[in-house]
């Protein structure tokens, strides 16, 4: 029998929206080239891919183009995984061990909480080319250590927004995360998330921005908890709570399909 993959819709909880992830749970180690291979075959932003660990699961993500540090809503996929197909029970808390420590996850009504480390952002003099790669001026512009946060004067040009990817592919960190207040009751902030650096030039629903993004609205708002709606073509609902040095991030998920690689593979 060949590997199973399963694609889930992550920050939703309907078919079709939020941010699709691929998610393979390993029945055996496999090396670098065969996960990149396979992330690239399913062509989603992230494919995560499970071993099991005697405490959990070592957990990697990989773009069809790169592995990457920290993957939001792959993780939520994952954990969703883990429940619904019963490698874990529902009262079981989901243990990640992965290249940003151990990310864990437990199931809370219907939705799935993840315990993240924050990546708070310094203000950073823009990188040449910024505002005519992004079409738009900004407030302001802060750096970690994955990612530029841009925010800009209001929700609506973060909506319009229209990058040239082949401008943006030239600044040299894993994406640009743009952001503004929200002018919804809903939502306390949107955001857009850029990517094309590490081969995803629009991210739908991004979960790791939003270790950046929570202590940053944070601050600005004066909130602990926050509801952040990510405003791509497909969207999505982020929940987040800050805590000293961590980030609790919420979403909702639901397969779409289920698969199975060639044994040839």
């Amino acid at each position: 029998m060949g590997e199973m993959i399963i694609q889930v819709d992550a920050f939703t909880n309907r078919p079709f929206a939020g941010n699709p992830a691929a998610v393979c749970i390993l029945s055996h180690r496999r090396d670098d080239t065969w996960m990149q291979n396979v992330a690239r075959e399913m062509n989603l932003s992230e494919t995560a891919f499970l071993e099991r660990h005697k405490d959990g699961f070592n957990l990697r993500w990989f773009t069809p183009s790169v592995e990457v540090e920290l993957c939001g809503h792959a993780t939520l996929a994952s954990a969703h995984v883990l429940w619904e197909n019963g490698h874990l029970g529902k009262d079981e808390k989901a243990l990640f061990f992965t290249r940003s420590g151990l990310l864990t996850a437990e199931l809370k009504n219907d939705w799935i909480e993840m315990n993240f480390p924050a990546e708070p952002e310094a203000e950073t003099p823009a990188p040449p080319g910024l505002s005519r790669a992004l079409g738009a001026g900004f407030k302001y512009v802060g750096k970690n250590r994955f990612d530029y946060l841009v925010e800009v004067d209001e929700e609506e040009t973060v909506r319009r927004m229209n990058p040239d990817f082949t401008l943006l592919t030239k600044i040299p960190m894993r994406g640009v995360i743009v952001t503004s207040p929200s002018v919804s009751q809903e939502y306390d902030f949107v955001s857009r998330f850029f990517a094309p650096h590490v081969g995803v030039n629009e991210d739908p629903v991004t979960g790791s921005s939003h270790c950046c993004l929570a202590p940053y609205w944070g601050g600005r708002l004066g909130k602990h908890e926050m509801i952040g709606c990510q405003v791509s073509a497909r969207g999505g609902i982020v929940k987040v709570r800050t805590d000293k040095d961590r980030v609790y991030i919420s979403g909702q998920a639901v397969t779409v399909l289920q698969g199975e690689l060639s044994d040839q593979c």
